[in-house]
């Protein structure tokens, strides 16, 4: 498996985010290769991302600008999360019904993560980081709005 360091070393030697997602998808069998999010203001998103992802234990965003565009990648083991302004130059929109969900080890990861967001611009939503009682178990979720407005959870499946 091509580890964060590997795949660091591989953007920084010159190698494009799509090798690196090739790679990936040759190695692991995963539903998604990356999730995109446009932002109007990528400094701002950068901060935000760089909080709530870094308290999962994910590096900071590494930019992928080129000519056309500019981006912050996110590397996970199965994919990749990124960040960037529209390419058709129009204002980033967010989507209404749609969530981003992040996977977490545990309740206080999860925490973690919504106190980082909330301390770096992001805005609470739904109800209050906790249990939430499905089908299939125990799930302790949070919610946020980043600062585009784009809805983003963390979810920790707790065991039966």
């Amino acid at each position: 498996m091509l580890g964060r360091r590997a795949s660091l070393f591989l953007m920084r030697d010159g190698h494009g985010i799509e090798r690196v997602m090739v790679y990936l998808l040759r190695k692991e069998e995963a539903m998604f290769s990356h999730v995109v999010l446009g932002t109007n203001d990528l400094k701002k998103a950068k901060r935000f991302y760089d909080a709530v992802l870094g308290a999962l234990g994910y590096a900071e965003g590494l930019s992928d600008d080129n000519d056309r565009r500019r981006r912050y990648v996110y590397r996970a083991d199965t994919g990749l999360f990124i960040i960037t302004q529209p390419l058709d130059g129009q204002p980033a929109t967010h989507a209404n019904g749609g969530t981003v969900g992040f996977t977490c080890q545990s309740s206080g990861q999860v925490d973690h993560w919504h106190a980082a967001g909330v301390a770096h611009g992001g805005l609470s939503v739904e109800a209050p980081p906790g249990v939430r009682e499905v089908p299939s178990g125990s799930l302790y979720l949070a919610y946020l709005r980043d600062p585009d407005g784009n809805k983003i959870g963390a979810l920790y499946r707790m065991p039966a």
